[in-house]
């Protein structure tokens, strides 16, 4: 249970939609919004004065605009799946995907400054998701903090516009750099929602 919410930050906030409805679901006090691109940055302020939410949009790179800055909850919603698999997609259309091969770079990045912006136990919510080195980021997120949980695990079908690639596919999974399994004739991939706590 959360029970200290005078400060969240949306990180990679899109248009804001998370972020937004953490706040009117948790009563928070301050909510902090951010992303690289500056088209979703005016969207949200524009959906923070719609929907009377307190708070800053500020626009940047990861957790580079919040320098001096400590939050009680951090919500990482930035891109966490390979370049490769995101580049089959439509999914990142018009938006940067950066995360490279292995899709860990970004979420890796958050994990490893997050900490410098968590209050002392202070939340980091992050997604694994399958089209990444999920291993890797498990590891990673276990050796920085010693609380480490899963909250959700979802599986989901593989999107049409992907089942055209399957070769691609394979050859990533083969490497360990994205994950997924077949089911009943079905091709599944999962999101995975973990969070880490601050010491």
């Amino acid at each position: 249970s959360i029970n200290r919410t005078e400060s969240v930050l949306d990180l990679g906030c899109g248009c804001g939609p998370v972020g937004i409805s953490v706040y009117k679901k948790l009563n928070v006090k301050n909510l902090y919004a951010s992303d690289f691109s500056k088209e979703a940055v005016s969207v949200t302020k524009e959906n923070f004065n719609l929907h009377k939410v307190n708070g800053i949009v500020k626009q940047g790179s990861l957790l580079d605009p919040w320098e001096g800055h400590k939050f009680d909850i951090i919500i990482d919603d930035i891109s966490g799946i390979s370049t490769t698999v995101a580049s089959l997609t439509s999914w990142f259309d018009g938006v940067p995907c950066e995360s490279g091969e292995d899709g860990a770079k970004l979420t890796i990045e958050v994990l490893r400054n997050s900490k410098k912006y968590l209050k002392p136990g202070g939340l980091l919510f992050f997604p694994i998701i399958s089209f990444s080195n999920v291993k890797k980021i498990d590891e990673e997120a276990k050796k920085l903090f010693t609380k480490v949980n899963l909250l959700s695990n979802n599986t989901w079908p593989f999107p049409d516009e992907l089942m055209k690639h399957t070769k691609i596919l394979a050859n990533l999974k083969e490497k360990d750099l994205i994950t997924y399994e077949d089911k009943f004739g079905i091709r599944l991939a999962f999101t995975k929602i973990m969070v880490a706590q601050n010491d």
